[in-house]
């Protein structure tokens, strides 16, 4: 055991950095090179199929069969000429990755040649397996018909010798089995109803996109080490370790200099990323030893998703050309920063007016706050259900915890909105709102503080913050699809949106003018929105009481958080922005259920596994090193002598046989407990199992085990530890 650790710690203390050439002085001479993008497409299309694919991408029209044969001859071109074998439908299975089944161009012809083939009806749909995935019940195994569909906005790349082409995946009866489907019927949504609203103020939009910036936080591993736990490579996640001495209490590591590893590392994977057409722009050293941050240049929310899935499995090949691995679970190490990925959300239309920014006159101010009122009223309706976007087994860990916002969304704006608002809110004045860049925004109400891009602070424990002319979500966790967030959050605002629209109109019916109607509505939101808004320290006791107070929802226990999506309220809004029928609600759950049990059944038998036959053999060997000790010392030494000479491994060895019984006992508690679990049929009341008697059992074990960490020698000690996985060499 101890050889192998050190063995594993010599080889990464002997790694060197790869060295890495850019291809090219200038990222603007090969970026986007693997991907079938726009200004390629006039290369291989016509300009009429052109002409009409860009159409039917900005409207989501349907395209014609023999449009659809031509893009594909087009792209089987291109393909080809990129060294391309093979195509696959690139999809986002609710597994949480990706998924594709590649197959080659070669066809036979009626001479029996084999040729390179790819028609229009292969490129827009295909039939995987959809038995296979989880469905949450949509699906029989006997039922194994799912389809592919292509879909145009997010244009296909080539990664090796495989073109993939970025799909849809549906069940045979029509039901949504992935997270692009759902998104896409979100941002459908949110632009319809914008674009009504946004007609009050300025007729000419005809689109509002919905905008994405995510930062995917991540660690990296040493290879060797990485091997050297099994917990690290069948969970993502430590499952015991006692804290390194030093870690980031100095927080030295943030921003600081970026090992020389590190950066080779990062320079291949934004090279990679950029050929992928994957605008990634920073990098830098996170909070935690070990950790680093990732983050794009914003793009629509459907193609920025993409991106992101697609970065993340670029990182993980890029990773393991460099001796390291990636490690993207929210709390891989217990005692210091887990990992997120921050979601940057705005709404933007096709006039060029971001609709979460302040204006310069009084019609886009209004704009500006009627927006943003809608916001805060769908996520304080909603708050819940987006809890429940983020929630997971492996999310659980990070919320609430170092740096992590808390597990109760709230709205941070900051001073300067905050105090917009409310005068907003207790105007008696229905007198425009004006903006002079000198003075600030004036309401007829007295002078209101300077409105700039940079308008707030930054509060690092809100979970949904304002950040100057956008939402930082902050709340979702690191390797999961932020897919799921978005569509949540997108169809609560495209609904509430349609609700406001509803209240002005009625009012204009009834005789107010229709900038009076507007404000008396964004008032009323306001105010009834104000629960969800604080600003201040999000893990305060006194916060999550008045939280409590205000009705949000405060529920810890994921199983339960999930119910959310169940609700009267959600289910309503899933159903009148056509995003999820109840059907595919109750999948859902079911998926996210089932999931939570497996996550949890695994980790409880890696731990299992790892106590019993890794830590509790070495510690007993240990044991029985210093009982030999003890002996020899009383054979050679006099009572009184050899009584003080072994007190102090006396009483190591008693303490070793107490944690050791307490491991052995809450293993074989934890393993009764799982089997009493894996007996109930319902999916949710065996999460809710898992949660209240599986969780705290593994806490208890991983307590103990800690405790030997610092008792056995070192040079006996299975795994390596938290000061040697966490520096990188």
């Amino acid at each position: 055991m101890s050889t192998l650790r050190f063995r594993l710690l010599d080889e990464a203390f002997g790694k060197k950095a790869v060295q890495v050439e850019s291809p090219v002085k200038r990222v603007s001479e090969y970026f986007g090179q693997n991907v079938f993008s726009y200004e390629k497409m006039k290369d291989y299309l016509s300009k009429t199929t052109f002409k009409t694919l860009s159409a039917a991408v900005k409207s989501g029209a349907p395209l014609s069969h023999d449009i659809a044969e031509e893009v594909a001859q087009g792209m089987k071109q291109w393909a080809i000429e990129m060294g391309a074998t093979h195509y696959t439908h690139w999809f986002q299975p609710l597994t949480g990755g990706t998924a594709e089944k590649h197959d080659a161009f070669a066809e036979f012809n009626s001479e029996k040649q084999v040729i390179e083939e790819f028609s229009g009806k292969l490129l827009v749909q295909q039939e995987p397996d959809a038995s296979s995935f989880p469905s949450g019940g949509i699906r029989n195994t006997f039922e194994a018909r799912g389809y592919t569909a292509w879909d145009p906005a997010s244009p296909a790349f080539v990664v090796g010798d495989t073109l993939c082409i970025p799909t849809i995946f549906i069940s045979y009866t029509g039901e949504a089995l992935d997270y692009k489907a759902p998104l896409l019927k979100a941002l459908s949504a949110v632009d319809k109803n914008a674009v009504k609203v946004c007609k009050l103020f300025d007729e000419s939009v005809t689109k509002v996109f919905s905008y994405l910036g995510w930062e995917q936080e991540y660690f990296l591993v040493d290879g060797a080490l990485w091997a050297g736990r099994p917990d690290l490579v069948l969970t993502g996640r430590t499952l015991m370790g006692h804290d390194s001495a030093k870690n980031q209490q100095l927080e030295d590591h943030y921003f600081g200099h970026i090992p020389s590893r590190v950066l080779a590392f990062m320079t291949e994977l934004e090279i990679e990323a950029h050929k992928l057409g994957i605008p990634v722009k920073t990098r830098h050293n996170e909070v935690a030893p070990n950790q680093f941050e990732l983050a794009p240049i914003y793009e629509e929310t459907n193609l920025a998703v993409d991106h992101n899935l697609l970065v993340m499995s670029v990182m993980r090949r890029v990773a393991r050309k460099h001796g390291f691995r990636v490690v993207l679970h929210e709390k891989p190490f217990k005692g210091i920063n887990g990992s997120g990925k921050h979601c940057n959300w705005s709404l933007g239309t096709d006039t060029g007016v971001n609709l979460l920014a302040p204006g310069k006159d009084a019609v886009s101010n209004l704009q500006f706050v009627t927006f943003v009122a809608n916001v805060l009223k769908a996520v304080y309706k909603h708050n819940a259900l987006l809890k429940a976007s983020i929630s997971s087994a492996t999310n659980a860990h990070r919320l609430g915890a170092n740096e992590a916002p808390p597990a109760i969304i709230s709205v941070f704006l900051g001073s300067q909105i905050s105090a917009v608002l409310d005068k907003v809110a207790a105007s008696k004045t229905d007198d425009a709102i004006a903006i002079d860049k000198k003075a600030g925004l004036k309401l007829g109400v007295g002078q209101i503080p300077e409105l700039f891009i940079d308008n707030t602070d930054r509060n690092r424990t809100s979970p949904f913050a304002f950040t100057g002319n956008r939402f930082e979500f902050r709340a979702v966790g690191s390797s999961e699809n932020c897919g799921a967030a978005m569509t949540a959050l997108n169809a609560a605002v495209a609904h509430q949106l349609d609700e406001f629209l509803k209240e002005v109109e009625g009012l204009i019916a009834k005789g107010a003018a229709k900038e009076k109607a507007i404000f008396e509505v964004v008032k009323k939101y306001i105010k009834e929105s104000a629960p969800i808004r604080f600003d201040g320290n999000g893990y305060s006791d006194e916060w999550k009481a008045e939280a409590q107070k205000r009705g949000l929802d405060c529920e810890t226990s994921v199983p339960i958080i999930f119910d959310s999506y169940l609700s009267k309220d959600s289910v309503k809004m899933f159903a009148e922005t056509d995003v999820f029928n109840e059907k595919e609600l109750h999948s859902r759950c079911e998926v996210k259920w089932e999931t939570y049990v497996k996550k949890i059944q695994i980790e409880s038998r890696v731990l299992g596994d790892l106590a019993m036959n890794h830590i509790v053999p070495v510690a007993t060997e240990y044991q029985s090193r210093l009982l030999d000790n003890v002996s020899k010392v009383a054979a050679l030494f006099s009572e009184e002598l050899s009584t003080a000479m072994s007190s102090q491994n006396r009483l190591i060895i008693e303490r070793i046989a107490n944690h050791t019984n307490e491991i052995t006992l809450g293993v074989a508690n934890m393993i009764n407990e799982r089997k009493v679990a894996n007996k109930i049929e319902s999916e949710r009341e065996k999460a809710l199992a898992y949660h209240d008697n599986i969780v705290p059992r593994m806490d208890a074990i991983r307590y103990h085990i800690d405790k030997l960490e610092l008792i056995v020698d070192n040079e006996m000690w299975p795994l390596p530890k938290y000061r040697e996985l966490l520096f990188v060499r």
